[in-house]
């Protein structure tokens, strides 16, 4: 299977094509959050400040990048388990969010979010994290530097590879990919 190439920011008509189990490789730019910083941009939004970041089409990359050593943009950047997002995520959708990634099921009122949005869900790489974060060719931090390794950074990357965990229609990979190994009989 070749592998979708993806220009950041998101193109909301290629999200749309886009389906559960499909691997990809991103390039351009992405923004970082963890729960911290995502806590405060839903603050931002329900006080109806101006957000430090632009979320149109954008895709929020759930991770705590370590400190970079010489030559290298950042240090390991593996994904956060996503579901300690999903109580801040359907807001931001709301307000233009494409695309999230991490790793880990995400509940159903994201889900339908995702659905109503158009939005695409994608699982870095755990446990690889040392490898992966060389595909990050510069980061910055752009928002709330106070919390340290969970500010928000722009990273620009090229060729991170990821996998459609969640597609735009709901069609979820956590629920497909077992499925296909059903011995019961029972149909997926």
């Amino acid at each position: 299977m070749e592998n979708i190439r993806i220009s950041l920011p998101l193109d909301p008509q290629q999200v749309k094509t886009l389906r559960a189990g499909d691997t990809v490789l991103l390039t351009g730019t992405l923004y970082t959050g963890r729960d911290a910083a995502h806590k405060r941009l839903v603050a931002c939004i329900e006080r109806g400040e101006p957000l430090p970041i632009p979320l149109e089409n954008q895709l929020i990359y759930y991770v705590g990048p370590a400190p970079a050593s010489p030559g290298h943009a950042v240090g390991s950047a593996g994904p956060t388990t996503s579901y300690r997002m999903d109580a801040y995520t359907p807001a931001l959708l709301e307000r233009g969010l494409l695309g999230m990634m991490g790793k880990g099921k995400r509940g159903p009122a994201v889900i339908e979010a995702m659905k109503k949005r158009g939005a695409v869900y994608f699982g870095a790489v755990g446990g690889a994290a040392a490898l992966i974060s060389r595909r990050i060719e510069s980061a910055e931090v752009v928002a709330y530097e106070d919390l340290g390794a969970e500010a928000i950074h722009r990273f620009v990357v090229r060729d991170f590879p990821a996998l459609v965990l969640i597609d735009s229609l709901g069609n979820n990979l956590y629920e497909l990919g077992p499925a296909q190994y059903r011995t019961d009989g029972a149909q997926a």
